[in-house]
C-alpha cells in the first residue's frame, strides 16, 4: 500500500500561504492547515482560505506564549510593535509540535525571500529555523529554489523541481499563479496583524511604559475608542460609536470607573482599574460629555459609577482642544 505523505501548512489566509498549499497539494501530498491566533490576529482569513482550498484547518490559540514573547523579543520589533522574526519562530514551533502530534512529515509556510525587509531575508529565515526547533522540516515552496535544500526534498517526499524561485516584493508571479489555480477570493497583503498598525503600536508601547506587565484585558481595550492618559495610574477610553461602546462595556470590571451622559446620545467612557484622585472623576465626566451629542450651552447630567456605587454630576461641555494633551 502506497504511503500517504502529510504536510502541515501555516495558513494565514493570504495569497502566498494559499499558493504554497496549492503547490504542495499538486504533488499529491495531504495538507493540513494550521492557523495560529492571538489578540492581534485571528483565524477568519485562514478559515475562508481552508474552505476555498478544501483542506482541514486546525486553529491553535498561542496567546500565552505570544504575550510572553512580545514583551521582550530576542530579534526586536519591526516598524511598529511587530516582533516578526520571533513571532514566525513561535508559530513554526507550535506548528511543529502539532506536526509531531499527528505524525505528519514536514511543514511549510508561504514566506517569500526578500518580500519583507525585516523578517524575510535569508538571515531572518535562518533565525526562524534555528529558534523554531524544527530547522530541517521547514519548506518554503514559493522560494525553495533560492534556499538550501530541505530534508523533505532530500528524502524524496517533495519534488524540488516543482517548487518555485520567487523573490522580492513584486506580486506579479503570485497573481499569475492565482489566476492559473482559479484563486480569486484572497485578501490584500496589508492589514493582517494589529501589531503593524501605527496607532495600535503607539498605544501598546505607551501601555508597556506605564505598566510593564499589563493584563491582557487592557490590551484588548486598545482595539477600540479614543485613549487618554490623565496620569500614570489613570487612563480613560471613550467609545466612538455604538459598536465600540458595546465592545468597551463587554470588558468592564467592578473596580473600573465609568461615565455616561444622561438624556443625550454619547459614548461609554471607561477608566480601567478605577480612579484614585477625586478630581479625576470630573475629568472622566468632562471627557464623556465633550464627545457626546449633548448641547454645549447648558448644564448636562453625567452618570458616574464604580462597582455598586452610582451618582450624577451636572457640568457643561468643554472644547475638545483642551483634552488633546491627554490623548494617546
Amino acid at each position: 500500500m502506497e504511503r500517504i505523505i502529510k504536510a502541515v501548512g501555516l495558513l494565514s489566509g493570504g495569497l502566498d500561504s494559499m499558493l504554497a498549499a496549492r503547490i504542495i497539494l499538486d504533488q499529491g501530498i495531504q495538507v493540513l492547515g494550521v492557523s495560529l491566533v492571538t489578540p492581534f490576529f485571528g483565524p477568519e482569513k485562514a478559515k475562508r482560505a481552508a474552505d476555498h482550498l478544501k483542506i482541514p484547518l486546525e486553529i491553535l490559540d498561542i496567546t500565552r506564549d505570544h504575550w510572553r514573547m512580545l514583551k521582550s523579543p530576542r530579534y526586536g520589533y519591526g516598524s511598529g510593535m511587530n516582533p516578526c522574526i520571533d513571532c514566525h519562530a513561535l508559530m513554526v514551533r507550535q506548528a511543529g509540535d502539532y506536526l509531531k502530534e499527528i505524525k505528519a512529515d514536514f511543514l511549510f509556510t508561504g514566506e517569500v525571500l526578500g518580500q519583507r525587509p525585516f523578517s524575510q531575508t535569508k538571515p531572518s529565515l535562518r533565525a526562524v529555523e534555528k529558534e523554531s526547533g524544527h530547522p530541517d522540516l521547514i519548506l518554503r515552496p514559493l522560494s525553495a529554489l533560492l534556499l538550501k535544500e530541505t530534508k523533505p526534498e532530500q528524502e524524496g517526499l517533495v519534488d524540488r523541481s516543482l517548487l518555485l524561485d520567487i523573490r522580492g516584493r513584486s506580486r506579479k508571479r503570485q497573481i499569475a499563479l492565482a489566476e492559473r489555480y482559479g484563486l480569486s477570493d484572497y485578501p490584500t497583503p496589508a492589514g493582517g496583524c494589529l501589531l503593524t498598525d501605527p496607532i495600535f503600536s503607539i498605544r501598546l508601547k505607551e501601555l508597556f511604559f506605564q505598566s510593564p506587565d499589563p493584563p491582557l484585558r487592557e490590551v484588548e481595550l486598545l482595539k477600540a475608542g479614543r485613549h487618554f492618559r490623565l496620569n500614570s495610574k489613570t487612563k480613560v477610553i471613550i467609545g466612538r460609536n455604538k459598536k465600540e461602546n458595546e465592545f468597551i462595556e463587554k470588558w468592564v470590571e467592578p473596580e473600573d470607573g465609568w461615565a455616561r451622559v444622561v438624556g443625550h446620545p454619547g459614548p461609554m467612557a471607561l477608566a480601567p482599574g478605577g480612579i484614585e484622585k477625586p478630581e479625576d472623576w470630573e475629568k472622566l465626566a468632562q471627557l464623556c460629555l465633550t464627545y457626546s451629542d449633548a448641547p454645549g450651552d447648558q448644564m448636562v447630567s453625567v452618570q458616574l459609577g464604580q462597582g455598586d456605587r452610582e451618582w450624577q454630576i451636572n457640568i457643561t461641555k468643554e472644547r475638545k482642544e483642551i483634552f488633546r494633551e491627554w490623548m494617546i
